[in-house]
C-alpha cells in the first residue's frame, strides 16, 4: 500500500454541498481541516451524540459545536436516543444498533438540507481494522472488500476520501496547526474487538499493507463472481442457482440476502449457502430465518422474502 497525502486525498471530493461527520476525535477534525481549505465546497458540520461514556459524549458535542462556530460553519447536532425512536426495530448488536442511528442521521441531515450527501473520516488504518476484524469473523471476499471510498447506503452517499492516508498523517496536520481535538477514553478499553485489533496492528505495523492488499484482491474477485453470475429478482426461480461454480453461486445468494436486510448487516458465507441449499435442496427446509430478521421462503420453485 502506498499511502497517500491528505491535501491530495481531499481533492478527490466533488465540489458541491457536503455534511461533514465530526466526532470531535483527531480523525475528523483533521477532515473538517483539510475540507475547510476548499472554496468549492460548502460545509455542514454533523454530530451525533451517543449518550455514552457518562456524560463524556455530552462534552465531545459541546466540543464540535465549538469547533464548528470559530469556522463560521452551521452545525447539526442529535442525540441517538432521538434517532433511535424514529428506527422501528434495532439490531440486538450494539455496534450495529449505533451504525443504524448515525445512519439514519446522516440521511436526515443530507436530505434536510439538500446536501450531495456526507464525507467521513475513515482512513487506511481504520480500513485495515475492519479487515482484519472481517476474517476473525470468517467473512468472505465481498466482507473483506472493507469499506467503499464512495458509495451510495439507504439513498444516502457517503464519500470516504482518507481511505489511502494513515491515521500519523493526520495527527501530524493537527499538531502542525495546532488545533486541538478530543480523545475518546473508551479507544482504550479491550473490552472491544476493534480495539484488540487496533493493538495487534499497532505491535505489527505490517498487518496494514496486507490487510489493504488484501482488500483490493477481494474487490477484484468480487467484481468478477458478480460478472460471470445472475443477478437475482426478488422472488427467483430455484434454478436459478443450479449448476453455477459455487463460489458464483455463493455470491449471487449473498448479494440476493444483503439487498433485503438492513443496511450494514454482514451476509456470512454460511448465509449464503443456506439459501444455495433451499434452492437446491428440495428436501431442506421450506421456509427459514436469515440475519436481519429476514424470513425466506420456498413455494412452488420460488424463493422469496415472506412478508
Amino acid at each position: 500500500m502506498s499511502a497517500r497525502l491528505p491535501s491530495s486525498a481531499i481533492a478527490t471530493v466533488a465540489p458541491g454541498r457536503w455534511a461533514v461527520g465530526v466526532s470531535g476525535g483527531g480523525d475528523s477534525v483533521a477532515l473538517l481541516e483539510l475540507l475547510r481549505g476548499r472554496a468549492d465546497l460548502e460545509l455542514i458540520v454533523a454530530h451525533l451524540d451517543h449518550e455514552t461514556r457518562a456524560g463524556a459524549s455530552a462534552a465531545d458535542a459541546a466540543f464540535v459545536q465549538q469547533l464548528a462556530a470559530r469556522a463560521s460553519l452551521r452545525c447539526v447536532v442529535a442525540r441517538r436516543s432521538e434517532m433511535e425512536a424514529g428506527l422501528g426495530e434495532l439490531p440486538a448488536n450494539r455496534s450495529a444498533r449505533y451504525r443504524a442511528a448515525r445512519l439514519a442521521f446522516f440521511r436526515r441531515v443530507v436530505v434536510d438540507e439538500k446536501l450531495d450527501g456526507v464525507v467521513l473520516a475513515h482512513h487506511a488504518d481504520d480500513q485495515a481494522e475492519t479487515v482484519v476484524q472481517r476474517l476473525l469473523r470468517g467473512s468472505g471476499p465481498a466482507g473483506l472488500l472493507g469499506m467503499r471510498a464512495d458509495g451510495t447506503v439507504s439513498g444516502v452517499r457517503i464519500v470516504r476520501p482518507l481511505l489511502a492516508v494513515r491515521r500519523e498523517a493526520l495527527r501530524e496536520i493537527l499538531r502542525e496547526r495546532r488545533v486541538a481535538w478530543r480523545e475518546d477514553a473508551s479507544n482504550e478499553s479491550r473490552d472491544q474487538q476493534r480495539n484488540r485489533v487496533r493493538a495487534l496492528i499497532a505491535a505489527h505495523p505490517a498487518i496494514t499493507a496486507t490487510a489493504i492488499e488484501l482488500a483490493a484482491t477481494s474487490a477484484a474477485l468480487v467484481a468478477w463472481l458478480r460478472a460471470c453470475g445472475p443477478e437475482l429478482d426478488e422472488a427467483f426461480d430455484v434454478r436459478a442457482l443450479h449448476r453455477l461454480p459455487p463460489p458464483v453461486a455463493r455470491e449471487a445468494a449473498r448479494r440476493w440476502l444483503a439487498a433485503c436486510v438492513p443496511p450494514g448487516e454482514e451476509i456470512s458465507a454460511a448465509a449464503a449457502d443456506r439459501l444455495i441449499e433451499m434452492a437446491t435442496d428440495a428436501a431442506s427446509p421450506s421456509r427459514q430465518n436469515f440475519p436481519g430478521g429476514v424470513l425466506v421462503r420456498r413455494r412452488g420453485g420460488k424463493i422469496s422474502l415472506s412478508r
